[in-house]
């Protein structure tokens, strides 16, 4: 049958299916995974990092008595292990977040957080503020509830109220959240200052609108002072919680392991609740045995295996960083990340990094993930991103070398 006819008999799809995109750097991992190729693409946690003879025992125990056995394979409350969520209690307490269990939520995944969010907050062309560039997992959660994108200037709030302002006459309710990655950013590597985070805060009390705040890289920091969690300014004052227009997502990815594929939330309990709805009619609740784990895990490992990363990842960041110096072109420009995964490079004005990609897989055998990949609107960049949390220190001098050649062409 041809493909007109198979097209032809297909099931009428909702809207929303239209919006559903493959992720570029899931197709573009495909690609890349052969001899030879050093690739910058996935922002992918180091194996070496893996604590996995800890995590075996913790496996064995939990399934070596009866009563936990039990618990761990069997269905779970929706809203997650009591354990987990009391540890977590404490970690945003830490981080100057007063809250407690009824205000946490385990996700598969802080992905899933994002998903559920743009679920509960978004209709089909209200507007979400999102920074350019911003994290492409984000874009592809939020696009099946069919906002409108519009561009978030934190650096000038102003601009941003009015754009909202005049794409909203008819109905000024139909921004609803604006969301943002604070610390070592995917894909910028940048950080929010205080005064970005106070600024977007105010936005957000002007145009009434909530704040999705993503933070799974804030245990990688390598240098500079920590920076409050915007949720933790929102309850500046003696404010509740209960009262806090922002939603926090954290994940266990990246310290630990993202094939236990575990996130939370955190955010006021009517939100909570709100959320847990959603939880039961995607995967009732996240693997019990996984969160059991977890929860092992963060009592008695967190703080180390985020020095151990920290301390893995500095290395890796600072050989790229040292090799962007020695190696690029003057017309190249990157950014100098404190934490995260993740530089951005600007390879210079006219040089567009999508269609120079597979020059850079064929002949530089280096690969990234070009820049119009984290623009909602798919704009041309001269932009690439760049991961430095897979490849040895060998491999990023070795990459890096020959992409600065190819840029040094192509400009």
């Amino acid at each position: 049958m041809s493909d007109a006819a198979l097209l032809a008999r297909a099931p009428r799809l909702a809207r929303r299916a239209s919006r559903m995109q493959a992720s570029e750097i899931r197709e573009l991992l495909k690609i890349i995974e052969q001899p030879g190729v050093i690739s910058f693409a996935g922002g992918i946690p180091d194996p070496a990092l893996f604590p996995v003879d800890v995590i075996r025992q913790h496996y064995s125990d939990i399934l070596s008595d009866p009563v936990s056995a039990g618990r761990a394979l069997q269905y779970s409350v929706s809203e997650g292990d009591a354990d987990l969520r009391d540890w977590i209690v404490d970690h945003m307490r830490s981080r100057g977040v007063a809250c407690s269990r009824d205000n946490i939520l385990i996700t598969s995944g802080s992905q899933q957080a994002l998903e559920f969010t743009a679920k509960l907050f978004l209709s089909p062309g209200d507007t979400a503020l999102v920074t350019a560039p911003t994290y492409l997992g984000a874009l592809q959660a939020f696009a099946a509830s069919e906002p409108v994108f519009q561009d978030l200037d934190v650096a000038d709030i102003e601009a941003t109220a009015a754009q909202v302002r005049t794409r909203s006459e008819s109905d000024p309710s139909d921004c609803k959240f604006a969301y943002v990655v604070p610390d070592f950013a995917n894909p910028s590597g940048e950080t929010m200052d205080l005064a970005a985070r106070r600024r977007l805060l105010d936005l957000a009390e002007r145009l009434d609108i909530a704040i999705i705040e993503d933070s799974p890289y804030a245990a990688l920091r390598y240098e500079g002072e920590p920076v409050a969690p915007i949720q933790a300014l929102d309850l500046e004052g003696g404010r509740s919680i209960d009262e806090s227009r922002v939603v926090f997502c954290g994940s266990f990815s990246k310290v630990f392991t993202p094939g236990m594929r575990l996130g939370w939330v955190c955010a006021s309990r009517d939100l909570i609740r709100r959320l847990v709805l959603i939880k039961q009619s995607s995967d009732l609740n996240a693997p019990a045995l996984n969160q059991m784990v977890v929860a092992r895990l963060t009592a008695d490992h967190f703080d180390r295996q985020a020095a151990r990363a920290q301390a893995h990842y500095r290395a890796k960041r600072d050989a790229m960083l040292e090799a962007l110096s020695q190696h690029m072109p003057a017309h190249a420009r990157w950014s100098e990340p404190e934490g995260g995964m993740f530089i951005w490079l600007a390879a210079g004005a006219g040089i567009d990094t999508a269609a120079l990609l597979p020059r850079a897989i064929e002949e530089a055998r280096a690969a990234y993930v070009p820049g119009r990949a984290f623009y909602a609107d798919g704009r041309t960049s001269d932009a690439m991103r760049l991961s430095f949390s897979l490849p040895d220190c060998a491999q990023i001098r070795a990459g890096v070398e020959r992409l600065a050649e190819l840029v040094r062409q192509a400009g």
